[in-house]
């Protein structure tokens, strides 16, 4: 399924599930609050949010008509998504969409009672988020990025793409549950495939300049982003130090940059 009609979709269920016991009394201005874990100026997540908002269209929902759209983004920032978090929460939506595994646990903390749609969650279950797949629980639900098992398939996919790789850095955040836990599934398959594996932070972009320097002056090695709103924000650095560096990096995330191994 194409990203544009995924998201289309997600607006579908945004508004039919908190919405549709009151399809009768559209005479009441609705009102969406929107988290989304990245900056303000990503062009892929206002690509995300221009479909979503054509979803809401195509089901009769204008924003400005007859709801009204509240958009928060906290490029990655823990604080401002508790803050923000707090200032959708007041605003009592009908709805709150999470777009990320940092908004979503923000938002939860924040509300247990208005319904979430959550989107680009790595593992929801694993993470805590939800009771299980099939009844997610509380007030929470949504879509299902990857879970927590596939990551072990990017140092696979690395190994075929470099084979000569002995070193692998893992770029994640270490501040929330799925980066920590892709890291450890990473970490256990490495031995038997000869790799020796390098956690590197996220927390900024020296950090991340820093860390990838210094990783790149010994040979062989190869870099792998872990899926988190983080990775998402640096996206852009990550593959440009790829290159610069002449180091393969292997990741999750959207890029239209290519780096030559």
């Amino acid at each position: 399924m194409r990203r544009r009609d995924f998201i289309k979709g997600i607006a579908g269920s945004a508004v039919t599930w908190p919405l549709v016991a009151h399809a009768q009394q559209e005479a009441r201005m609705r009102r969406v609050g929107v988290l989304m874990s990245t900056a303000t100026d990503d062009g892929e997540s206002h690509a995300r949010v221009a479909a979503f908002v054509e979803g809401l269209d195509q089901f009769g929902w204008a924003d400005g008509r007859n709801v009204r759209i509240e958009y928060r983004w906290t490029a990655g920032d823990v604080g401002l998504g508790r803050r923000y978090s707090s200032e959708l929460v007041a605003l009592s939506p009908d709805v709150i969409v999470a777009g990320g595994s940092e908004a979503l646990a923000t938002l939860q903390q924040a509300t247990r009672n208005i319904p979430i749609v959550f989107v680009n969650v790595a593992d929801p279950l694993g993470a805590g988020f939800v009771d299980s797949l099939a009844r997610p629980g509380g007030n929470t639900t949504g879509f299902l990025l990857f879970e927590f098992g596939i990551s072990p398939k990017w140092l696979e996919l690395l190994k075929e793409i470099a084979p000569r790789i002995t070193r692998a850095a893992v770029v994640r955040d270490a501040s929330i549950p799925s980066g920590i836990a892709q890291l450890a599934a990473i970490q256990a398959v490495a031995p038997s495939l000869g790799v020796e594996i390098s956690p590197i932070g996220m927390r900024d972009t020296l950090e991340i300049e820093q860390a990838l320097g210094s990783f790149a002056q010994t040979p062989n090695g190869g870099i792998i982003v872990a899926g988190t709103p983080a990775s998402v924000v640096h996206r852009g650095l990550i593959v440009s130090l790829a290159a610069r560096h002449r180091v393969p990096p292997c990741t999750p995330c959207d890029s239209t940059s290519k780096v030559e191994a």
